[in-house]
């Protein structure tokens, strides 16, 4: 009897594989550009965000360039650097989001009912510091991962603290940095430290179902800025 092989590469890295052997046939790349997100998106039979982080994999491979607010194009010159091993591009940020999304939504309920006046006075101060480093132009990733790390220690559960801490920091990956370079703006912090608020006094209120809806709606909304960021 046949064995059937299992695919067990990261969808974007297939889906990589399959805009390269697009890219070689005659007359797909028109001028150089690549076709609208959307139209890749229906040719291969997948979502929008799946396309995006397979087209950041290829531009850091080299093969294209991502030019914002015009378009993906196939590059002319052969990469001056090899390309990079796909092991180590990171996890895609769509599935990133959405264990956090489970795992976070899940902390949050859990823990609101016994939330210490300590550890509240703890996540207000970083709510706090993340709200000042806003009004002053920057981006507080820093006080951003404390706050979720924070959560998470209000469950006593080590294993917790460290899936969440592990979890954020793949946005230190080459693919989610690289995506986050093109398609986050400071702008979007405003809208971003709102969540946070509700996040906290839902945790303040000890509302086991506002801190689930809470933190569930910040990270989808989240990657969802990060999607929905070029209009094409």
């Amino acid at each position: 009897m046949a064995v059937r092989t299992v695919e067990t590469r990261r969808l974007y890295q297939q889906i990589a594989d399959r805009l390269r052997e697009l890219i070689a046939q005659p007359g797909f790349v028109s001028n150089g550009r690549l076709p609208p997100e959307r139209d890749l998106a229906q040719t291969l039979g997948v979502s929008r965000p799946t396309v995006r982080e397979a087209l950041v994999a290829l531009e850091l491979e080299g093969r294209v360039e991502i030019r914002m607010g015009s378009g993906v194009y196939v590059t002319n010159v052969s990469p001056v650097v090899a390309a990079p091993d796909p092991d180590k591009l990171g996890e895609s940020p769509r599935e990133i989001m959405e264990a956090r999304s489970l795992i976070e939504g899940a902390l949050a309920a859990s823990v609101a009912p016994f939330a210490k006046p300590k550890a509240l006075k703890a996540l207000r101060a970083l709510y706090e510091r993340m709200a000042d480093e806003v009004a002053n132009g920057q981006i507080p990733t820093a006080a951003d991962r404390e706050f979720h790390v924070c959560i998470a220690q209000m469950s006593g559960n080590s294993v917790l603290v460290r899936t969440v801490a592990e979890l954020f920091d793949e946005r230190h990956s080459p693919l989610s940095s690289t995506m986050r370079g093109h398609f986050e703006a400071e702008d979007t912090w405003a809208v971003a430290l709102e969540e946070h608020r509700a996040v906290l006094e839902a945790l303040e209120a000890r509302d086991s179902v506002q801190a689930h809806a809470a933190m569930q709606r910040h990270l989808r909304q989240s990657f969802e800025r990060l999607m929905t960021r070029v209009k094409r």
